[in-house]
């Protein structure tokens, strides 16, 4: 068994601010074990661990797995690296929905883009909100409706307002419009209450990938399953077996990891919500990649030189 682990590092067309820190290079780790991949890149900003802190543990595990055939990660990063590396992936017996476009900007620049599409152009599309002046947002919010379908507009606020902000804000929303709400508040109980009262379908993404308390309710509508975020593959699949029992949506989502991250989180989508367009839109945000062209599908094509080896094992097990 051939046990290796290298770092990345892909320039950002540009520079990201999340969660207030700004970022110019999208940093990760790749673990390779007989040829098999997985993507290990935690988020800054929303993962609880440094890369550091990952590589540290991710070169433990992989002497465990040297030594005794089998490790037990705790970084949900590492978790999710190690599972794809492992997995036996079942072949792709459904074709991806098209993920929908997630936007970003200030609300007079995404207005000044929507003027340059036709109405009735766009099918689906995410928009990050409780960033600007409610006023700002909610005018934006009122030229996309005449651009998008009922139900075709989904929000994130990653946590953003009080309650009271999001009352003011989710009230005055055109009718029908918005498929769901993620996260609007900082807690369940009070996102929980704004959608209760406003009428809104609520996505839970925060809440699943710090492993909060939430209880299943027919406000809750969608759940956002990030597994660099969330962790092992067996918690995400327990994630998607609670969504189908309750008839929640799946929505696969990225944390804007490499094209080999993302084609393993393509391959998961088709594979546990066929039918759901999955939050996939970030590829665009860096420059190159580190698959030999843009297929994502086959371990084969990872391009060595671009990767920069920092621990490696040989073992016979």
């Amino acid at each position: 068994m051939t046990l290796a682990l290298y770092r990345y590092a892909l320039p950002l067309r540009s520079p990201l601010v999340l969660a207030g820190q700004r970022l110019e290079h999208r940093e990760g780790l790749l673990v390779e074990i007989n040829g098999r991949w997985g993507e290990i890149a935690p988020l800054p900003g929303f993962s609880r661990e440094s890369l550091a802190a990952a590589e540290t543990e991710c070169r433990r595990c992989l002497d465990q797995l040297a030594a005794l055939g089998h490790c037990k990660p705790t970084l949900p990063s590492v978790a999710f690296g190690l599972d794809c590396a492992q997995r036996q992936w079942p072949p792709s017996a459904h074709p991806l929905v098209k993920p929908y476009p997630l936007w970003q900007g200030t609300p007079q620049e995404l207005i000044e883009r929507l003027s340059t599409i036709e109405p009735g152009s766009l099918s689906r599309l995410k928009l990050k909100v409780a960033r600007y002046p409610l006023d700002d947002e909610y005018r934006l919010i009122q030229t996309l409706a005449t651009h998008l379908p009922p139900g075709a507009l989904v929000l994130d606020a990653n946590r953003g307002w009080s309650k009271s902000q999001a009352l003011a804000f989710c009230s005055r929303l055109p009718e029908g419009l918005v498929a769901y709400i993620e996260e609007p508040c900082e807690t369940f109980a009070a996102s929980l209450a704004v959608a209760s009262a406003t009428g809104l379908s609520l996505g839970l993404d925060e809440t699943l990938a710090r492993n909060e308390p939430w209880h299943a309710h027919p406000r809750v509508g969608a759940l956002i399953i990030k597994p660099t975020l969330i962790g092992t593959l067996a918690r995400c699949e327990a994630l998607v077996a609670k969504a189908r029992l309750h008839g929640m949506a799946i929505v696969v989502s990225s944390s804007f990891e490499s094209d080999v991250g993302l084609g393993h989180l393509a391959r998961l989508a088709a594979e546990w919500a066929p039918d759901i367009a999955p939050g996939l839109d970030t590829r665009h945000h860096l420059v190159g990649g580190l698959l030999s062209d843009d297929s994502q599908t086959r371990d084969s094509q990872i391009v060595r030189e671009r990767l920069r080896c920092c621990y490696q094992v040989e073992t016979r097990i």
